[in-house]
């Protein structure tokens, strides 16, 4: 039974715990990881099918790569992040190949904008780490127009980076109480939480390959620049550390299907196009 059932259950502090959530991705420079999920924002966009001069928000934005995908689509694209480093990130590359953008501190469950402000909102592998799912999601149909799409891309709980989730929690446990960001990964998940607010929900399961030299590669890149990585090497003890790079090299090695000589891991994520 889930805490929302069951009123005797412990209940997260949800400001504490979105505190500690900035100083993670604070940490490390998730730019670094982030570049290299670009065609996951502009795929995205197209599923969207975003359009010259409509107005696009990307929510939980981090270094913009739905924000570019938009904005290369001649859309007037909003980007938020509640960690402000990313937003420079995101704003060094606009500036780069010449994309008009605002960039502007915000967080997903309470979004500095007006009622039906815009004709697409997206977020890629972003809003969904917030914790507070229902708010979120309100918060998102709340700025999008009627009719507007609204475009997310979630980790699913099966895929590759839902594991290494799990791997990770098995070392620090979650506050009791949180629900799961791999949840948006959910199918029946999203469509309770927008059931109300929609007049159509399509999904579909999507892959992205994460591609490195090694597992020892891919750990070294994540354990220096990925905020929930970088912070747990640096909060685990030297032998759980040890332990759980360990895991996650079993974790690696198990899903690649490049053979010894590189790393191909896909991850599946779940894409869905929400019609206000």
């Amino acid at each position: 039974m889930n805490a929302e059932l069951n009123p005797a259950a412990p209940q997260p502090d949800l400001a504490a715990l979105k505190q500690r959530q900035m100083t993670t991705w604070s940490s490390g420079d998730y730019s670094v990881i982030g570049t290299t999920l670009q065609i996951v924002g502009e795929t995205l966009a197209e599923a969207c099918d975003v359009k010259w001069d409509e107005r696009v928000l990307d929510i939980a934005a981090g270094n913009g790569n739905a924000t570019l995908a938009a904005a290369r689509r001649g859309a007037q694209v909003t980007s938020t992040d509640y960690v402000p480093s990313l937003l420079e990130r995101g704003a060094e590359r606009a500036q780069a190949e010449r994309l008009n953008v605002t960039f502007k501190a915000a967080d997903a469950e309470a979004l500095p904008f007006e009622d039906q402000s815009f004709d697409v909102v997206v977020s890629t592998f972003g809003a969904m780490f917030s914790p507070d799912h229902k708010r979120v999601a309100a918060e998102m149909a709340r700025v999008a127009r009627p009719s507007a799409r609204i475009g997310l891309c979630n980790w699913t709980p099966e895929g590759f980076i839902g594991e290494l989730f799990k791997t990770l929690g098995r070392r620090l446990p979650p506050p009791a109480g949180l629900q799961s960001p791999a949840l948006w990964g959910v199918e029946s998940h999203v469509k309770e939480l927008f059931a109300a607010r929609s007049a159509s929900v399509v999904t579909n399961r999507r892959f992205f390959n994460f591609r490195y030299r090694s597992a020892a590669h891919f750990i070294q890149t994540f354990r220096n620049w990925y905020g929930p990585l970088h912070q747990a090497f640096k909060t685990l003890s030297p032998a759980d550390a040890a332990g759980f790079e360990s895991d996650l090299t079993d974790l690696l090695n198990r899903h690649n299907r490049a053979g010894s000589g590189s790393l191909v891991v896909p991850s599946e994520y779940l894409e869905v196009i929400i019609v206000r």
